[in-house]
């Protein structure tokens, strides 16, 4: 499954994460699996409308787990060990003032998925990967 994801539009962030939802309920996952996977994929979607210039979300499931690899258009992030701190945010205030860019994207992806891997290069962008066993 590929899904492009556009910066700033916030009215279709969710799009990817609940068409996998979907998927996922027709596989029979446990509800409590999908419910992690729907988070990871919110938050990551939610940070590329946010923080880039745009980007693709691509999801394999394969047997028992689901692989998800998102890849975004610049600025990058500088320090992904500082992101990953709760409460960080590098968010507009336009974004903050929308409800968003709580500082809790990258950790709330950590905390549902059971592997992860953000490889960033400033200036030109970032990719989360993901992988959940169900």
């Amino acid at each position: 499954m590929e899904f492009d994801i556009a910066s700033g539009d916030f009215k279709k962030a969710g799009r990817a994460s609940s068409q996998i939802k979907k998927v996922l309920k027709q596989l029979q996952v446990d509800p409590k699996i999908i419910k992690r996977i729907v988070v990871a994929i919110y938050e990551a979607e939610v940070n590329i409308v946010a923080h880039s210039f745009g980007g693709k979300l691509t999801a394999h499931i394969n047997g028992n787990s689901i692989e998800v690899t998102l890849t975004d258009n610049g600025p990058g992030i500088k320090d992904i060990e500082q992101a990953m701190q709760e409460g960080f945010s590098t968010a507009s205030k336009e974004v903050r003032d929308m409800g968003f860019g709580a500082g809790m994207g990258l950790p709330n992806i950590r905390k549902n998925t059971d592997e992860l891997n953000v490889t960033s290069e400033w200036g030109v962008g970032t990719t989360v990967w993901f992988r959940n066993q169900f």
